[in-house]
């Protein structure tokens, strides 16, 4: 019996420490489509590249972004965009302004709030984006492939949609 009794300890001590691990977005370590999918509340999975194609079908997509879609960007080289990249809209500030939230933009894993994004396409469709880069404090100089937005689910009660409370950024 003594035995069980420890190994049940142990187990709960196991348990106990992992319960206090749950990744906040404050911390580092998120990639860009769990974070995305988290916040937006749109259940894509895979690399972000992947997204515009699974979504047909399943949600509306657009060239036209709205708050609480999805921008999903080309993968693109050998580098950190090689699996494309997803953000989250939280406004749209004008017809080729918005502002994202999204993670792993730098590298880092980090969550960053609420960072300028303009589309720079020709035909004023959002097929090419620069995004806020924070190490330059300016928007980046690369004009970045897009697919466009995969839109949520009308009456869907996302994270995005409740402007990312401190509360729920505690809870991710």
């Amino acid at each position: 019996m003594r035995p069980v009794v420890t190994i049940l300890a142990f187990l709960g001590l196991c348990f106990a420490s992992l319960a206090g691990t749950a990744a906040r977005a404050s911390d580092g370590g998120w990639q860009c489509v769990t974070f995305a999918r988290s916040y937006s509340g749109i259940q894509i999975r895979g690399n972000a590249h992947s997204w515009w194609d699974q979504a047909a079908g399943l949600y509306d997509r657009s060239s036209r972004p709205e708050a609480g879609a999805v921008l999903v960007m080309k993968a693109i080289g050998k580098g950190g965009m090689r699996y494309g990249h997803v953000a989250t809209v939280t406004k749209v500030v004008g017809a080729r302004e918005v502002l994202l939230t999204h993670a792993n933009w730098n590298g880092d894993g980090r969550v960053e709030r609420d960072v300028r994004a303009i589309d720079v396409s020709p035909n004023n469709d959002w097929s090419q984006v620069r995004v806020w880069y924070s190490p330059i404090n300016a928007i980046g100089l690369t004009a970045y492939p897009s697919y466009g937005f995969i839109l949520p689910k009308s009456g869907t009660t996302t994270i995005a949609a409740n402007a990312f409370p401190a509360a729920a950024a505690q809870s991710l």
